[in-house]
């Protein structure tokens, strides 16, 4: 990618203390103005540390509730919020997450919302093309679902909905990638795919005439953006939805695709009738360039702000 530069280190060969001291060594050597904390609970307390040893200023941007993930592990929970409150920019991926991480700060530029977006290549594709490459059925109605598989998600709901709309067109077929239990796998109508590679995952999306995502009212999925509904919507997959509230919110409460969580009778109901429906329109794309400018808007206003 122009303009970036990519190091990566390896943990196992200089374990956790060497692995920060040559960090630190980085970042010294090339003093940024910012430090950005992405992607997990450690990223954020790591980067509030390097920002405090070479004096840039220090974003945090958060996709999930990480306080969600391992709930016993309080001390570096408190590390995480500590960073949070002492960042000049803040970021989150939906209003109830920007909601939830204003909570701890106490001062300072508030929280500002930066939505997940798909990337570039989810786009709408042929969808036989698609089922030919990946060795899908081409006649059969498709449904499918990608991501993790958990009873705290909801995922044993798909299941019923999936077994209650066959019972109305047995031809029904459930595409899953991943590992699901086995148990799973050998429910009739189920096509397992394994692990997809990456740059399959646009087809995969794309075989499919329903998109099923499932969340849960726990406290992960009240704050969770799925990127596989990100996906879908690009791709102009019709979806069918747990309406927890941030998913509503990145369909725009778009009741045909929205059903309420964990009700499996609706979500077959829901199923059935996109069947019918070839393409879905959600309204103009978020891409990563507009996400792009978003941020560098920010991290200049708040340079700005703070001179």
């Amino acid at each position: 990618m122009a303009g970036v530069d990519w190091t990566s280190l390896d943990l196992r060969t200089l374990g956790p203390l060497g692995l920060l001291r040559e960090l630190e060594r980085c970042a010294r050597s090339f003093l940024p103005d910012w430090i950005v904390g992405v992607s997990d609970t450690q990223y954020g307390c790591l980067a509030k540390r390097l920002a405090r040893i070479t004096g840039a200023r220090l974003a945090i941007d958060a996709y999930d509730n990480y306080e969600a993930y391992m709930p016993w592990n309080l001390p570096l929970h408190a590390l995480w919020q500590r960073s949070i409150r002492t960042a000049d920019l803040v970021t989150a991926a939906g209003p109830q997450l920007a909601q939830r991480m204003q909570l701890h700060r106490v001062k300072g530029h508030p929280v500002e919302i930066i939505p997940m977006a798909a990337d570039p290549e989810f786009i709408p594709m042929d969808k036989q093309v698609c089922r030919l490459t990946l060795s899908l059925p081409p006649e059969v109605p498709l449904v499918g679902y990608v991501g993790s598989w958990a009873k705290n998600r909801g995922t044993d709901m798909l299941i019923d909905a999936f077994r209650r709309a066959r019972a109305i067109r047995p031809d029904l077929r459930l595409v899953l990638s991943g590992r699901p239990p086995k148990d799973v796998l050998d429910e009739p109508g189920v096509i397992a795919t394994g692990y997809i590679p990456d740059a399959q995952l646009p087809l995969l999306i794309n075989s499919l005439d329903i998109a099923c995502v499932v969340t849960a009212e726990t406290s992960f999925g009240r704050y969770s953006y799925p990127a596989k509904l990100c996906e879908a919507m690009a791709s102009g997959v019709p979806v069918v939805a747990t309406a927890t509230e941030p998913v509503r919110w990145m369909l725009d409460g778009r009741r045909e695709h929205l059903v309420s969580v964990g009700d499996a009778a609706a979500y077959a109901k829901c199923i059935l009738e996109l069947l019918a429906v070839p393409r879905a329109e959600y309204g103009p794309r978020v891409t990563w360039a507009m996400q792009a400018q978003r941020l560098n808007q920010l991290l200049t206003s708040v340079d700005r702000q703070n001179r």
